[in-house]
């Protein structure tokens, strides 16, 4: 059972401003399309969830930009990546919701090169953030299978958790103070940075003061988002539903800079020689994945199915999949995350 899809779309503020960009736009609609154009799905279904269309916003000076409260309060909320220990009960009432369903229903991403994507050569959702979806399934349910995969827009994930529409979010989704007090985190599966991405030949040279005057752009929703209003630099911030949407924005000429988790932004460096990360990562993200505030049980059990993933040294399922999917575009990895817990 395949449920129909459909890829939003964007009308360019203005032409390309050059033969170089005007190629790379093409190239970059291609690549946008492309993974979305193919229904076949192994899995259940594929879901999309409408957003909001991009806008472009002045950004106050970092001495009036407020980020959400709670954010930078780190005394209050120092580790926000502990998670519930997986002892106790691991089969309460979340998990046998999943169980009588006989399915779970995971929001992910399906335009993050290597972490969710549709491949365009099979028509399967791909990437590190599925394949560890799969082993939860395969955890719960016994058929790693048995997934309806709900590719959800940056700003929908928390709302979809809420509502319960989707039973987890692997979405590389970063846990926060802030984000704490709305959704259940498991324990940090992955550890990203922010960073920033430009066309070669930019003047930007980092997360710093060469951003004054230049067009930023980042999704709605996300902690870069937050990071560029804390500190804008002297730049304006575009919005977009997807942080894929940024990509092509930056290859149309509409945006300077785009500003990402090192994760996602060296996955879309990778598909695209044109653009280039500048700068150091200047921040810590850690990832984890995302569940309902009352589904305590499940929480206990993704904490489980965490630890027997990160376990096996170099040949741990979370190690053989980081070979596979990330190791190209980011090196130097030789351990999953420890994890930190609250009980």
């Amino acid at each position: 059972m395949t449920a129909p899809t459909h890829t939003p779309t964007h009308t360019p503020a203005r032409a390309p401003s050059t033969p170089r960009l005007r190629r790379a736009a093409g190239r970059a609609l291609a690549k946008a399309t492309a993974p979305v154009a193919v229904c076949a799905l192994t899995a259940l279904a594929v879901t999309l969830l409408p957003g909001d269309a991009g806008q472009h916003r002045a950004i106050p000076t970092a001495a009036t930009a407020a980020r959400p409260a709670g954010e930078t309060a780190t005394a209050k909320c120092p580790t926000p990546e502990a998670s519930l220990r997986p002892t106790g009960d691991l089969d309460g009432s979340a998990v046998q919701r999943i169980k009588q369903r006989k399915h779970l229903i995971a929001g992910v991403d399906q335009n993050s090169y290597r972490w969710g994507y549709r491949d365009p050569a099979t028509g399967e959702l791909s990437g590190f953030d599925i394949d560890l979806v799969r082993a939860i399934a395969k955890d719960i349910l016994g058929d790693p299978e048995k997934v309806v995969f709900v590719a959800l827009s940056t700003d929908n994930r928390i709302p979809a958790l809420k509502q319960h529409k989707v039973d987890i979010i692997a979405r590389t989704m970063t846990i926060s103070c802030d984000r704490i007090k709305d959704v259940a985190f498991s324990t940090e599966y992955f550890e990203g940075g922010q960073v920033v991405m430009v066309p070669k030949g930019s003047t930007v040279t980092g997360f710093d003061e060469s951003l004054k005057g230049m067009k930023v752009c980042t999704a709605n929703g996300s902690s870069a988002r937050d990071w560029v209003l804390d500190h804008p630099h002297g730049s304006t911030l575009l919005t977009v539903t997807n942080q894929l949407d940024c990509l092509v924005r930056l290859q149309l000429g509409q945006v300077d800079a785009v500003v990402n988790d090192n994760a996602l932004a060296a996955g879309q460096a990778a598909q695209d020689p044109t653009v280039q990360l500048v700068g150091k990562p200047f921040t810590t993200e850690p990832y984890g994945v995302a569940m309902n505030l009352d589904d305590k049980d499940l929480v206990r059990r993704v904490n489980k199915v965490l630890e027997d993933y990160r376990s096996g040294g170099s040949d741990s399922p979370w190690m053989r999949a980081y070979r596979h999917w990330l190791a190209s575009d980011l090196k130097g990895i030789d351990a999953p995350p420890e994890p930190k817990y609250l009980d």
